[in-house]
């Protein structure tokens, strides 16, 4: 397993930040969303508890899902790294914080070359607005050659969600219907074979069984946008594949926009021609969004 990386110095103190309607802290690890309350102190994320999973809402970066072997290759030569990538265990440093937003910022190092031999800069940003938590990731190449990258968020929002409706009876509802068959991860990769998607006229009823087989992979998505517990929205406006997991019994369910999946069955080439991956030109940024917003209006 790759370590975790760092820049240093840094304060390993978490930032929380607010408006009247929300509230989220993040932590220097990862640049994590580690809690977003609502306005009457209701959780909605999940808590990490390790003896179920001790994510809350990691960012992926520089890949997505696994690559074939745990090895990416760059001009011919492997690179060991682990699933998602480093930047989730990285700790990160706090570039700007106010009331309401803060910025956090991880660079290469000796470290992340040994695991990803690029120049980059990642800063990541949460603002919140009103109801809405906004979190924003800005990919910058620093070197001098094309950079190949991925990037997605992973939120794990409560199931149920803790206002009153109970678990059995919680949907995700999509912008648009989505009549594509689904992927399926296979021992960490995308499923070269296809499923029947199990969205019905927008609508995706929640249930343990859903996630007996892992996470339901969405690589040919026309939303943007989702609904869940009819009471959160999710945006993402250009991330284009979307992967849903939970493990079967847990009290979250994880809605994650990606830019980017895990290495396809038999795909064992460049990184550059991962499927999913884009290039980023030298001194080029790529930003990558997604926001969560809180529908209700009588919590």
């Amino acid at each position: 397993m790759a370590s975790p990386v760092s820049n240093s110095p840094v304060s390993n103190s978490p930032v929380s930040i607010s408006t009247a309607a929300l509230s989220a802290e993040i932590s220097a690890t990862g640049a994590e969303l580690v809690r977003l309350q609502d306005r009457t102190g209701a959780d909605l994320l999940w808590d990490g508890n390790p003896a179920v999973w001790n994510g809350r809402s990691p960012l992926l970066f520089p890949i997505v899902g696994e690559v074939t072997g745990n090895r990416l290759k760059v001009a011919g030569k492997a690179y060991e790294i682990g699933r998602h990538g480093f930047a989730r265990t990285s700790t990160f440093a706090l570039v700007r914080s106010d009331a309401a937003s803060c910025t956090w910022r991880l660079e290469s190092s000796e470290a992340t070359r040994r695991q990803y031999p690029f120049e980059f800069r990642l800063d990541v940003t949460y603002r919140i607005e009103g109801a809405t938590l906004y979190m924003e990731a800005e990919v910058t190449n620093t070197g001098v050659v094309l950079m190949p990258a991925s990037f997605g968020f992973h939120p794990a929002l409560r199931w149920p969600l803790p206002y009153g409706k109970p678990r059995a009876a919680h949907e995700i509802v999509f912008e648009r219907d989505e009549p594509a068959p689904i992927r399926r991860p296979i021992d960490g990769l995308l499923s070269a074979a296809q499923f029947p998607t199990r969205v019905r006229d927008r609508h995706l009823l929640l249930h343990d069984d859903l996630f007996e087989d892992g996470a339901l992979v969405f690589d040919t998505l026309t939303s943007r946008s989702v609904v869940y517990g009819e009471a959160i929205r999710v945006d993402f406006p250009r991330m284009p594949h979307l992967g849903i997991w939970t493990k079967p019994g847990a009290g979250y369910v994880c809605i994650e926009p990606w830019q980017g999946h895990a290495s396809p069955e038999g795909f064992d080439g460049e990184l550059a021609d991962k499927p999913g991956i884009v290039a980023i030109a030298p001194r080029e940024t790529e930003t990558f969004a997604m926001s969560i917003s809180v529908l209700r209006r009588d919590s």
